[in-house]
C-alpha cells in the first residue's frame, strides 16, 4: 500500500479547484500552476524510482478491497506514462502563459488545464475499468470547457461534434463495462484477467470487447472513426491543442494497450488480425491527410493518425519486441506532438495566418525556429538516430518477425509521406522569399517549452543504449501479464 500513488492526480485536482477563486489574479495563478506541476514531475519522477527498484505501487483507497473499492497503480508503464505527462504539462504551462490572451487565462484555464492532467494521470493509474470511465470522463469535462475557451465561431462549430461523439462513446462505455460486470462479477482489470478465462460464454465476452474496442478507438481517432480529430484539435489555441494532441488520444491507445494485453487474450489470431488491418488503413488515411492541407496546424493534427496506426500495429504484433517499440513510439509521439504544436503556434503568431501558402523566408528572422521545425520533421518521420527511428524499427522488425509483410510496407511508405508533410512546412515558410511585414520579436516563454521537448526527444534517441532496456522490460511485462495480476491480487 503506498499513498504515493494518489499524488499525481490529488495535486492538479486540489489546487486546481482553488485557482477557481483566485482566476483574476494572473501573475499568482502563472506561477503557483507551475510551481504545483513542478511538484508533480518531482513527484512522478520519484514514483518512477520507487516503481523501478522496489515494485508496482498499489493503493487501495479507504482500505476498500476489489471489486468494490477504487485500485490505484503505478506500475512500469503508468508511471512512465505520467512523467511524461507532467513534462509535457510543465512546458505547456510556460508556453500558456507566452501565448494566450488574458481574457481566456481568466476565464479559468489554469484551472481547466489542472484538472486535464488530473483526469489524464487517473486514467493511467486506474485499475478497473470503471475508474478509467471516470477519470475519461474528469478530463473530457475539462476538454469540453478548453476547446471553447474565447468562444470564437470556429472553436463551437467544431466543438460540437467533439462532444457529441465523446458523449455517445461515454455512454457505450459506461453501459459496457455494466455488462462486463454482469458476467464476471467484477470491474477490477487484474481479477478480469483471471475471470474471462474461465466464462464459458465466449460469444458474450467477444461483443463486450468488440464494444470497448469501439470506444477506445473513438477517443485515440482510429480508421475510420478518426474524422472529428483534425479540425477539433486545431480549433483552440496553440497551447490547448498541444495537450489535446499529445495527451487525449494517447489516453485512448494506452487503454486499447492495457485491455487487449491483460483482459481480452483468449482470441488474439482473431483480433490482433483485426487491429493489424486497422493499423494499416489508419497509416494511410492520416498520411493522406496531412498532404492534403496547406494549413500549418491541420497538418500537425493529422500526423496524429499515422502515429496512432504505428502504435496499433505493435499491439497487433504482439510480440516483446513490438510492444517495445509501441511504448517507445508512444512516449516518442507525446513529447514531439506538442513540440510541434508549439512551434506551429509560433509560426502562426508570426505570419499571422495559418496557410502556408501566404509564408515564406521566414528563416532570415527566426532561425532557431526554423531549425527546430527541420530537427522536429526528421524525429517524427523517424530518421536515424532520433527516437522515433528507434520506435518504428522496434515496430517494424516485430512485423517482420510476425511476417507481418504488407503492413510494415505500409508503416515505411507511410514514415517517409510523414517527413514530406512536415518538411514541407520548413521549405515553404522558411526558405524562398520573405514576406512582407515587420519582425515580430518572440517571447522566451514561447520558444523555450517547444526547444526542451525537442531536447527531451533528441535524448530518447542518441539515449536509446540506456532507455531501451526500460522499455522493453515494461514490455515484456505486458506480454506475460501474470507479474501484475499477482502485484495486484496479493495486495488483497
Amino acid at each position: 500500500m503506498s499513498n504515493l500513488v494518489v499524488l499525481p492526480i490529488l495535486i492538479p485536482l486540489f489546487f486546481g479547484a482553488m485557482f477557481v477563486f483566485f482566476h483574476n489574479k494572473l501573475a499568482a495563478v502563472r506561477l503557483m500552476s507551475f510551481v504545483v506541476l513542478l511538484i508533480n514531475t518531482a513527484t512522478a519522477i520519484f514514483i518512477v524510482y520507487e516503481v523501478y527498484s522496489k515494485g508496482a505501487l498499489i493503493l487501495e483507497t479507504g482500505g476498500w478491497k476489489a471489486p468494490y473499492g477504487i485500485i490505484l497503480i503505478a506500475d512500469k508503464l503508468s508511471s512512465l506514462l505520467i512523467l511524461t505527462t507532467n513534462i509535457i504539462a510543465l512546458a505547456a504551462c510556460v508556453y500558456a502563459g507566452a501565448t494566450l490572451d488574458e481574457e481566456r487565462e481568466k476565464h479559468y484555464f489554469y484551472t481547466l488545464f489542472l484538472i486535464l492532467i488530473a483526469g489524464v494521470s487517473g486514467a493511467f493509474l486506474t485499475g478497473d475499468l470503471f475508474n478509467l470511465f471516470v477519470f475519461f470522463e474528469v478530463l473530457l469535462m475539462a476538454s469540453y470547457s478548453l476547446i471553447v475557451l474565447g468562444a470564437t465561431k470556429v472553436q463551437l462549430r467544431e466543438s460540437i461534434k467533439y462532444v457529441l461523439l465523446n458523449l455517445f462513446s461515454s455512454m457505450l462505455f459506461v453501459t459496457t463495462v455494466a455488462f462486463l460486470y454482469s458476467v464476471t462479477g467484477t470491474v477490477n482489470m487484474a481479477q478480469l484477467a483471471e475471470r474471462v478465462g474461465e466464462i464459458q460464454q465466449k460469444g458474450v465476452l467477444t461483443s463486450i470487447a468488440i464494444l470497448l474496442f469501439v470506444v477506445f478507438a473513438t477517443k485515440g481517432a482510429l480508421f475510420p472513426l478518426y474524422f472529428w480529430l483534425p479540425k477539433s484539435y486545431t480549433a483552440p489555441p496553440s497551447v490547448i491543442s498541444a495537450l489535446f494532441g499529445a495527451l487525449l488520444t494517447k489516453v485512448g491507445i494506452y487503454s486499447i494497450l492495457r485491455v487487449f494485453s491483460l483482459i481480452f487474450v483468449y482470441k488474439l489470431e482473431t483480433t490482433h488480425a483485426f487491429f493489424l488491418l486497422l493499423a494499416g488503413f489508419t497509416l494511410i488515411f492520416g498520411v493522406i491527410g496531412a498532404l492534403s492541407t496547406h494549413n500549418v496546424k491541420l497538418i500537425i493534427a493529422y500526423n496524429i493518425i499515422p502515429a496512432i496506426g504505428f502504435m496499433l500495429l505493435g499491439i497487433g504484433t504482439f510480440s516483446a519486441e513490438s510492444l517495445a517499440g509501441t511504448i517507445y513510439y508512444l512516449v516518442h509521439d507525446m513529447i514531439i506532438k506538442a513540440a510541434l504544436f508549439f512551434l506551429a503556434g509560433i509560426l502562426v503568431y508570426i505570419a499571422g495566418t495559418s496557410d502556408l501558402r501566404k509564408m515564406g523566408g521566414y528563416i532570415k528572422g527566426y532561425p532557431l525556429v526554423g531549425w527546430m521545425f527541420f530537427l522536429s520533421a526528421l524525429v517524427l518521420a523517424g530518421i536515424p538516430p532520433f527516437s522515433g527511428f528507434i520506435g518504428k524499427l522496434l515496430l517494424l522488425k516485430g512485423a517482420f518477425a510476425e511476417k507481418h509483410y504488407l503492413v510494415a510496407a505500409i508503416g515505411l511508405g507511410c514514415s517517409l509521406l510523414i517527413l514530406l508533410s512536415i518538411i514541407r512546412i520548413f521549405i515553404m515558410a522558411f526558405w524562398g522569399e520573405q514576406k512582407e511585414g515587420k519582425k515580430i520579436k518572440l517571447k522566451r516563454g514561447m520558444v523555450i517549452p517547444p526547444l526542451a521537448l525537442l531536447c527531451f526527444s533528441i535524448f530518447l534517441g542518441i539515449g536509446a543504449e540506456w532507455v531501451y532496456p526500460h522499455i522493453q522490460s515494461i514490455a515484456d511485462g505486458l506480454a506475460n501479464p501474470s507479474q501484475y495480476i499477482n502485484e495486484v491480487l496479493k495486495a488483497r
